[in-house]
């Protein structure tokens, strides 16, 4: 009988057998692996090549698409301004109408007080002007000569005015008391809104003289007033405003500063008052002269009297010397300047001083009330000026990083194209061969 071989012999045979069957079919499919290989290499490296094409793509649309959405944005907030302003300016338009009928019926009420006012700021501009080559005597000279034009200049368009014409005082002896304590050379000083208004009142060459030519300088040759001297001028926005609280329902819109105590708790005999509480300010400078939406009292006439007592008597303000700690006046002519520093000798007299105010029939609650809603309206018309700027800004810049994100794009998208048209041919090429 036929037996089969031995297992150990079988597995042998077969051992062998496909030994050679690899090895010869090893050599004959190398070129064939080899050529595979290489294919699904190339194939590996495109579809990366096309994911890192695809990646790069969608962050342009993402950067595109959020770009738009800001431009939207932006665009939105303009319109949304624009029409605040037109509302403001509406506003604006139809307190001026009230306004001016609110000031010809105060008129024709006043009558020849009204005239009495007038002649007492005549005055103050008389004495003003006769400090010919000051600097206040420029400004005061081109006002007569130009009235509210004179201010709307590039020269002199943020100035607020002269201190002395700034305040107005009820008492013709407080009046000479603050002339006194403050000095000419304060009250002549100007006063303007910020410090660009400062630069613009005097120039300067390359060499850091005085530019004549321009300024105050130009300005008083051109009118026959030479400049001569220095001159103050004091800078609203540089100020530190008074941070507390005002007089509820007072139409001055005065400080609510703590009468002084003396050590047994008791308000010292005599006491009248603070100074910077003691000038009346006029309804159209009561509310934001400045863009952070302060008044006069409390940016100049607080810094010039800041926290100033002022007494009856001479004796009482040598009696309340312990709660006096910025400064005191008497209506006899007693001076504290600071603590510890005493003014003596007899009084001066300075010729610039503070007009007296109008009538209370003049400072009428409505009319103050109506000048302070013009004011507001006006504030926040050029706060709603200012954002218009910005958004208008903002949107350019954006539009402009659009324009650029989208050129970026399509040259992508035209180099990609390219790119894989190229790679596309190389393969057919190969396959020719």
């Amino acid at each position: 009988m036929f037996q089969s071989p031995p297992p150990a012999a079988t597995n042998k045979h077969s051992i062998f057998t496909n030994a050679l069957s690899i090895q010869g079919a090893s050599s004959a499919l190398v070129p064939v692996d080899l050529n595979e290989d290489t294919v699904d290499a190339k194939e590996n490296g495109e579809i990366l090549q096309v994911q890192s094409i695809m990646r790069h793509s969608q962050k342009l649309e993402d950067d595109l698409r959020m770009l738009g959405t800001k431009i939207k944005q932006h665009e939105n907030n303009l319109n949304n301004l624009n029409s605040e302003k037109s509302k403001l300016d509406d506003s604006i338009l139809h307190l001026q109408v009230t306004i001016g009928k609110s000031e010809s019926s105060i008129k024709a009420t006043i009558g020849d007080m009204d005239n009495a006012h007038t002649t007492n700021d005549e005055e103050v501009n008389k004495h003003i002007l006769q400090h010919e080559k000051s600097a206040a005597g420029i400004l005061c000279q081109l006002k007569i000569r130009h009235g509210a034009q004179a201010f709307h200049l590039t020269l002199t368009k943020d100035v607020v005015g002269i201190v002395a014409t700034l305040g107005k005082v009820e008492d013709d002896n407080l009046s000479r008391l603050f002339s006194e304590y403050l000095g000419v050379e304060t009250m002549l000083a100007i006063v303007c809104r910020t410090y660009e208004g400062v630069k613009a009142l005097e120039m300067y060459d390359k060499e850091g003289c005085i530019n004549q030519s321009c300024g105050l300088h130009g300005l008083g040759a051109s009118i026959g007033r030479a400049l001569d001297g220095r001159f103050l001028v004091i800078c609203l926005e540089s100020l530190r405003p008074y941070a507390g609280n005002y007089v509820v329902d007072d139409a001055q819109r005065k400080l609510d500063i703590l009468n002084p105590r003396l050590p047994n708790g008791e308000c010292p005999p005599g006491f009248l008052g603070f100074a910077v509480n003691m000038i009346n300010v006029d309804s159209s400078n009561l509310f934001y002269v400045t863009s952070s939406g302060y008044g006069l009292r409390e940016t100049l006439f607080y810094n010039l009297f800041s926290r100033l007592q002022v007494y009856k008597t001479r004796a009482e303000m040598i009696q309340a010397l312990p709660c006096i700690s910025e400064g005191a006046l008497s209506l006899d002519g007693g001076m504290v300047r600071s603590c510890g520093v005493f003014s003596l000798g007899n009084r001066e007299d300075v010729d610039v001083r503070f007009p007296r105010p109008e009538r209370s029939v003049g400072l009428d609650n409505h009319h103050v009330e109506l000048e302070r809603q013009l004011n507001d309206v006006k504030w926040k018309k050029e706060k709603i000026l200012e954002e218009l700027k910005r958004e208008q800004i903002l949107l350019d810049t954006t539009r402009f990083n659009f324009e650029k994100r989208k050129t970026d794009y399509l040259k992508y998208l035209a180099q990609s194209s390219s790119n894989a048209t190229q790679a596309q041919i190389a393969p057919d090429r190969f396959v020719g061969r």
